[in-house]
């Protein structure tokens, strides 16, 4: 699995979400990397970890990249965020906080029928078109989804000509994995997870994302201790592209306020 690193100071682990690579956090690089050590994360099929042998599954994420980089904070976006929850709520030792960037624990709603209807989730049915629309037409559902993480920004242009740009700058995903990453989506729930976490957690919501409800991630920061939940008012599902400042301060914030 490649892992990028680059800075100085205490060390931050990124890790980014479905169909992008590390590249995509060059704004917040930028802004964090004199005060922190970055290690920035590819995940397995994604960017240059695109031949990794590492299935793309939460603990044999969590469990390959706390092999390879210092004790730190971890701070998943969008599917990167199922990764470092798990690796926060199983490796405390390895993970001395957890930022939550436009993620949830859960990605799609309840049914109402056996479950406890988690209703601020995304329907079951968009995550099953887009992967029927991988099978035939992969390019245009790529485009498809990253139209809609730009949906809502108030830089919408700017976010979805970014996007477009990073999406095969470091190479083609690996289509199965795209596959896996849909499904992963689609069926995890680490809500279980979230009262056992040890270390203190910050949730960042885009109030205009339209792929993680806002009131998703501050339902699910409700549920865990020691927990802060920020909004970044006009921003969508990568405010780290259109509000990089604004982001750069909260996650310095929060880890300033770590217990060492």
């Amino acid at each position: 699995m490649y892992i990028e690193e680059t800075g100085e100071g205490s060390p931050l682990v990124l890790l980014h979400g479905w169909a992008m690579h590390g590249g995509v956090f060059a704004l917040l690089v930028e802004r964090l990397r004199e005060r922190h050590r970055l290690f920035i994360v590819d995940l397995p099929g994604h960017g240059r970890s695109r031949d990794s042998a590492v299935p793309l599954a939460p603990e044999a994420c969590a469990e390959a990249i706390a092999a390879r980089v210092p004790r730190a904070p971890w701070c998943g976006w969008s599917l990167g965020g199922l990764v470092a929850l798990h690796a926060a709520a199983t490796r405390p030792d390895a993970v001395r906080g957890l930022v939550m960037l436009c993620a949830s624990p859960r990605f799609v709603r309840g049914d109402g029928t056996g479950d406890d209807g988690w209703k601020y989730g995304m329907s079951a049915e968009v995550f099953r078109d887009f992967a029927t629309g991988l099978r035939s037409d992969y390019r245009a559902t790529l485009d498809r989804f990253i139209a809609l993480e730009a949906f809502g920004s108030d830089d919408a242009r700017g976010e979805l000509r970014t996007l477009r740009a990073e999406v095969f700058s470091r190479g083609e995903p690996a289509a199965h994995v795209l596959a896996d990453g849909l499904e992963l989506l689609e069926t995890a729930d680490l809500r279980d997870e979230l009262p056992k976490l040890a270390v203190p957690s910050l949730w960042i919501a885009g109030r205009r994302d339209r792929l993680v409800d806002p009131r998703a991630m501050r339902a699910a920061a409700g549920m865990a201790p020691n927990a802060k939940f920020a909004v970044v008012e006009h921003g969508g599902h990568a405010p780290f592209l259109t509000h990089a400042d604004e982001v750069a301060a909260l996650l310095d914030g929060f880890m300033q306020e770590l217990p060492a």
